[in-house]
C-alpha cells in the first residue's frame, strides 16, 4: 500500500516512503537489500534505524518504509542519524524537541 500510494524522499543513505494511516501509532518496515552486504551488516543497519526511531520523537498515524542504500553499510551511525531526520523532516513526520532554556550568568 505504501509503495503505490505514498509519497517519497530520498539522499544518499536512505529512501523514505509514507503514507498516513487511520491508526494511533506509526508503524515502521526497513527493506536492507544483499546489495548493502551481508547478512549481518543488513542487521547492523536494521538495528541502527530502529535505535534511531525509537529516541525520536515520530508523529501518530504512519505508515513508514525505510529503504536502505547501499552507501549506508560505511556511514557512522551520526551520519545515519541526520540523514535518518532528514527525511522524517521533509515527510513533515518529524516533530524535534523544543530546545530546553539555557540558564543565563549566575544563579545566586
Amino acid at each position: 500500500m505504501v509503495q503505490h500510494k505514498g509519497r517519497w524522499w530520498s539522499n544518499p543513505l536512505l529512501l523514505l516512503r509514507a503514507l498516513p494511516n487511520d491508526r494511533e501509532a506509526t508503524r515502521f518496515g526497513f527493506l536492507v537489500s544483499k546489495r548493502v552486504g551481508n547478512a549481518v551488516t543488513r542487521n547492523r543497519v536494521r538495528r541502527r534505524l530502529r535505535e534511531i526511531l525509537r529516541r525520536e520523537p515520530v508523529a501518530a498515524g504512519w505508515d513508514l518504509v525505510f529503504i536502505a542504500r547501499s552507501k549506508i553499510a560505511e556511514a557512522p551511525f551520526a551520519e545515519i542519524e541526520r540523514s535518518t531526520k532528514e527525511l522524517l523532516g521533509r515527510g513533515q513526520v518529524y516533530h524535534p524537541p523544543p530546545q530546553a532554556a539555557q540558564p543565563r550568568g549566575d544563579s545566586r
